[in-house]
């Protein structure tokens, strides 16, 4: 039976490969979908690319200088950002996406027509620049404590319903990870709330009349959501009924809140290939160290009979946040890279390191490494490295090819390169400043010591020497 039902995986997986994009066997898709010839990573316009991103904001389509920071991004080389649907007035420039009537209330059947251009000007100028946008259609936040007591759905602010009608509270006091708010229960799913839902429904609609025009665009249905699995189920299978109606197929995913990746809530998108093309795997960046990187690992060999991507759409770890310091930061970012993560992006400030200069430095580094190994050519792997301390460093190997090495925090180690050419050369990145360092080449033996240049982070990328 277990191998009748790994067979039945793999044959999924590969459906998945043929059938996502609107396009036939043997043809180029420029919509972004899993890389045919490595399902781990991301295809857009026919070709591989790694996913790389720091933004200063979540619901970025809301910020006044978004195409300036869009191009910030682009000089060090970002290509990806988080774009969550929120309009809660966090900074004073957030709109609501319904009209405020003369008497302070809102129409929930009439748009603000402000929130829909800054959402559609995201897309075009996200699309013209080759920026990939992942979309998080509902966040939880938005709808408890504070900011719902502001919110257009709260009864006493809208006129399209009563408390008694909608079955809503006044106050959601406690943390929405609490799961108390009725606003997601509502689906046919569930219980079939038919005065909010189609409220709902119809704003899912007007996201996609815009985001399905284009092909540069994953769904992911909540931020780190502790809700029913019929919830995301029901929008996952909404959002690709609408898309295959409008000749498309796209990726969708959900994120759950668990903190281990090994928790079985997390199970609901890793069992589903059929239904989530892709995995958020954002709250292992919780995590600190060894475990962070065995966890991640622990995904990675889950998915083995159905490899899809792996997203990390927010990296934590800032010294002005709760979850971890700038340094924590750093090595998640670059024990993702080298764990075989198909996206990744540091999570706006506070919590995270956004488009800092720490930041921009380990994107910048983390392409100069691609220049010379393309992530999707590396696997995971620490056997090759000795005499390492825990957490000391973490390596990649291409076979054939070469190896990549990320220190944390200075140290040395002794790596086993017998599966790569004789003659090789090390190339030394400075993390701190994603500048290339020196370059030396490496005795002819089976096993080359490499220490790193100096304290901080580095990454030393070893091929072969081609001047020999």
């Amino acid at each position: 039976m277990n191998r009748l039902i790994r067979v039945a995986r793999v044959l999924w997986s590969c459906l998945i490969l043929v059938t996502v994009g609107s396009t036939s066997i043997g043809e180029v898709s420029n919509d972004i979908r899993p890389w045919s010839k490595n399902p781990r990573y991301w295809e857009y316009k026919g070709k591989p690319v790694m996913l790389i991103g720091g933004s200063k904001d979540d619901n970025l389509f809301q910020i006044p200088d978004l195409k300036d920071h869009l191009d910030e991004m682009l000089q060090v080389g970002a290509n990806y950002i988080r774009n969550t649907m929120s309009d809660r007035p966090d900074k004073g420039f957030e709109v609501y996406p319904f009209t405020k009537l003369s008497n302070g209330k809102y129409d929930l059947n009439q748009w603000n027509d402000e929130y829909w251009t800054r959402f559609e000007n995201m897309l075009k100028w996200t699309a013209e620049r080759d920026i990939i946008v992942q979309i998080e259609v509902w966040d939880r936040f938005d709808y408890s404590r504070a900011n719902w007591e502001l919110h257009p759905y709260n009864p006493k602010n809208n006129v399209n319903y009563s408390y008694e009608e909608s079955g809503f509270a006044e106050h959601y006091p406690d943390h929405p990870g609490a799961n108390k708010q009725p606003f997601f229960f509502t689906t046919p799913y569930q219980r079939d709330n038919k005065v909010v839902f189609p409220y709902q429904r119809r704003f899912v609609d007007k996201i996609l009349s815009y985001s399905l025009q284009y092909g540069h665009v994953l769904y992911c249905i909540d931020n780190e959501t502790s809700g029913e699995e019929a919830w995301a189920r029901f929008w996952a299978e909404y959002i690709q009924k609408r898309a295959k109606e409008a000749g498309k197929t796209v990726c969708v995913t959900e994120m759950w809140d668990d903190w281990d990746l090994t928790a079985a809530r997390h199970r609901r998108t890793l069992d589903h290939p059929e239904l989530y093309a892709f995995a958020d795997i954002s709250q292992n960046n919780h995590q600190k160290g060894e475990t962070h990187w065995k966890n991640f690992l622990w995904v990675r060999d889950y998915i083995v009979d159905h490899p899809r991507p792996l997203n990390s759409v927010k990296i934590y770890g800032a010294d002005t946040g709760r979850y971890g310091t700038d340094q924590d930061g750093i090595e998640r970012f670059w024990r993702l890279l080298l764990g075989g993560a198909a996206a990744v992006r540091f999570h706006r400030p506070e919590a995270g390191l956004g488009l800092s200069e720490k930041a921009k430095a380990s994107i910048r580094a983390a392409r100069k490494v691609e220049s010379l190994i393309p992530w999707w050519e590396l696997e995971p792997i620490l056997s090759i490295l000795h005499e390492r301390d825990p957490n000391e460093a973490y390596a990649a190997l291409a076979t054939g090819k070469g190896c990549v090495v990320f220190f944390t925090n200075g140290g040395g180690v002794e790596v086993d390169v017998s599966n790569l050419p004789k003659t090789l050369m090390v190339h030394w990145i400075d993390v701190s400043t994603g500048e290339w360092a020196s370059r030396q080449p490496l005795p002819a033996t089976s096993r080359v010591v490499l220490k790193a240049p100096g304290a901080g982070s580095w990454v030393a990328v070893i091929t072969e020497d081609q001047k020999k």
